[in-house]
């Protein structure tokens, strides 16, 4: 895991070597160990590097490969890399590392920008042919790995975080409004191509572009499950999904053990992190390292779940850390979290991976988590009232019960000035769902939130937070051929035992019942819960900062009737709506933008 930068020019200038150089200074935390830059004419690359595969300087980046003609960057790893080496050895390609790098670029000498449907793992990758100055980008199935665009006529720069782009310098930094009704209507979430900020756009997922050197650009769109039942799998009785889905996420967790460093697991002491330890204690060698999170109680709300951690880390017999957090830390790690934002975030989940993150770093650089069963298999609350709603009435029900406010609610929030004509949020919705496949409401919201939430809501704020302490986190929910058997499993299969059925039945024998029984919980952050004191204070400082007066995003009573009664208001999934105001804005000042 990594960061990645570079810079294409379409109007025959020297590419700004120093500007891909600022970017990559940005994202140090990213990669602590080591750097590279590579320039050639128009075009200039630059790497830091986070080594987790091949650690000697073999498997430094940018990897230049005179013999095809190419050089690469990349992020993320390439789990099937071994095998996939072994085929292309048989094919003639010899290497001169053991890196998952140098196995993307024979790949794609081989095979040309289909390379990709043969990786397993997580990426984003820029490829420059030598001989005809063609760039080709790729980003993974589900977006694990980033990879933001800072397009002009006259040149494109890319990076793996937004940050990066704005340090190169040169941005359009005015707010897109798309965007911004979408931050403001769907969750806090912004899906690709956008961002909030004009100038800069993201590559979707499982997409390749290939730029030319004049600029033109083709894109291949190479993954897309479908959420509908196979015709191979009709007579699959419950035990046999059970046993699948469970022989999916074991391999899933085998490949993400894939590494020249030891491999750790993020243990809430849920159900979908407490499996991938016991998967982990299962195919590992040694004590597998755990690391569990809690915070100090307040107002009456528990601050952490190590009753159930603890219970998972002795039955597994891992080599636990329990990290406690006081609550004067996490009120001086706020502005530290917001920072660390490639894009503005809501959940109060971003502090907890970055305090836990800071800690994690001083033990193992790479980890599993269980982020992504949720969205896959019907975890969250919202999916069990879809049940029988009629495919006809599928969008006015998942909006009812997920989107934050409506048009009409968000004009009477919003300024004038920054209102959209349309409700582009409910039209992406309703386009989404639309699309071929996914013939019920369920499987309908399980695509969108798979594709789309998911990708832009927990996996982004994944990356961020762990890769701001130099972490790689493995998430083996999204391995792609998981997600593509759990997408055409039957609803009803998920919506069991209120929610994840298929898998907490799957589960039983493996884990203690009381871990598969227990209700749904979520990184516990009190202090994030009720807004008060110091934290009150700094919420207030940034939304009545005179750049926000300035901005001007919000109508000045709606926004003070917020201020002044800060945590009754909620979206439809609880988050605070106050805290949804104020992040926009204090990440806006951050990143210097006025």
């Amino acid at each position: 895991m990594c960061g990645l930068a570079g810079e294409m020019r379409f109007d025959a200038n020297i590419a700004d070597a120093a500007a891909v150089e600022r970017a990559c200074e940005a994202m140090a935390p990213r990669g602590p160990d080591g750097r590279g830059a590579w320039a050639s004419g128009p075009i200039a690359l630059g790497h830091r590097r986070l080594s987790i595969i091949d650690l000697s300087p073999a498997g430094s980046q940018p990897m230049v490969d005179p013999d095809l003609g190419l050089t690469t960057v990349f992020n993320g790893c390439i789990y099937n890399y071994e095998s996939l080496r072994d085929t292309l050895l048989g094919l003639g390609h010899t290497f001169h590392s053991h890196s998952d790098t140098e196995v993307i670029a024979k790949s794609y000498a081989e095979w040309g920008v289909d390379c990709v449907s043969r990786f397993h793992g997580m990426f984003a990758f820029a490829i420059v042919e030598h001989h005809s100055q063609r760039l080709v980008l790729g980003r993974d199935r589900l977006g694990v790995k980033p990879l933001y665009l800072d397009q002009t006529p006259e040149r494109l720069r890319f990076a793996s975080t937004l940050p990066a782009l704005l340090a190169a310098g040169g941005t359009d930094t005015t707010i897109d409004k798309v965007a911004l009704s979408h931050y403001l209507s769907f969750n806090s979430i912004v899906p690709a191509p956008r961002t909030i900020l004009t100038g800069v756009r993201k590559l979707p997922p499982a997409t390749v572009r290939v730029i030319e050197p004049d600029g033109a650009t083709q894109d291949t769109l190479y993954w897309d499950p479908s959420f509908t039942r196979r015709t191979d799998r009709a007579d699959w009785s419950e035990q046999d999904w059970q046993e699948a889905v469970l022989g999916a996420l074991r391999t899933a967790v085998r490949r993400r053990l894939v590494a020249d460093v030891p491999v750790g697991v993020l243990l809430s002491g849920g159900l979908d992190s407490s499996l991938v330890v016991a998967l982990s204690a299962e195919a590992a060698h040694a004590a597998v390292p755990t690391f569990s999170i809690g915070f100090e109680p307040l107002g009456g709300l528990p601050g952490n779940e190590f009753e159930y951690s603890d219970a998972i880390a002795k039955t597994f017999a891992t080599d636990h850390h329990r990290i406690e957090i006081d609550s004067a830390r996490l009120l001086a790690a706020i502005d530290g979290t917001v920072a660390a934002m490639s894009e503005p975030m809501i959940s109060n989940d971003c502090v907890a991976f970055y305090l836990m993150s800071q800690e994690v770093a001083r033990s193992v650089k790479a980890v599993q988590c269980g982020q992504g069963a949720d969205e896959q298999l019907a975890g969250y609350h919202w999916y069990p009232p879809l049940a029988d709603v009629p495919r006809s009435r599928s969008v006015d029900a998942y909006a009812d019960l997920f989107v934050d406010r409506s048009f009409h609610e968000l004009s009477s929030l919003l300024d004038a000035e920054w209102m959209l004509d349309t409700d582009g949020p409910r039209e992406f919705i309703a386009r989404h769902f639309d699309r071929p496949g996914a013939t019920s409401t369920v499987d309908a919201a399980l695509r969108i939130d798979t594709q789309i939430m998911l990708v832009d809501d927990p996996v982004k704020r994944v990356d961020n937070m762990t890769m701001a302490s130099g972490i790689e986190t493995r998430e083996p929910f999204l391995d792609h051929e998981l997600v593509e058997l759990v997408a055409s499993a039957p609803p009803a299969l998920k919506l069991a035992d209120g929610g994840k059925g298929v898998m907490k039945r799957a589960a039983r024998g493996l884990l203690p019942d009381d871990v598969i029984d227990r209700p749904k919980g979520y990184f516990r952050v009190p202090a994030m819960k009720q807004f008060e004191g110091a934290l009150l204070d700094r919420v207030k400082a940034a939304l009545t900062d005179p750049a926000a007066r300035r901005r001007g995003l919000f109508q000045p009573a709606a926004l003070s009737a917020v201020i002044d009664d800060p945590n009754t208001a909620r979206t439809p999934i609880g988050a605070n709506v106050l805290w949804q105001l104020a992040v926009i804005e204090m990440w806006l000042q951050a990143m210097d933008i006025h």
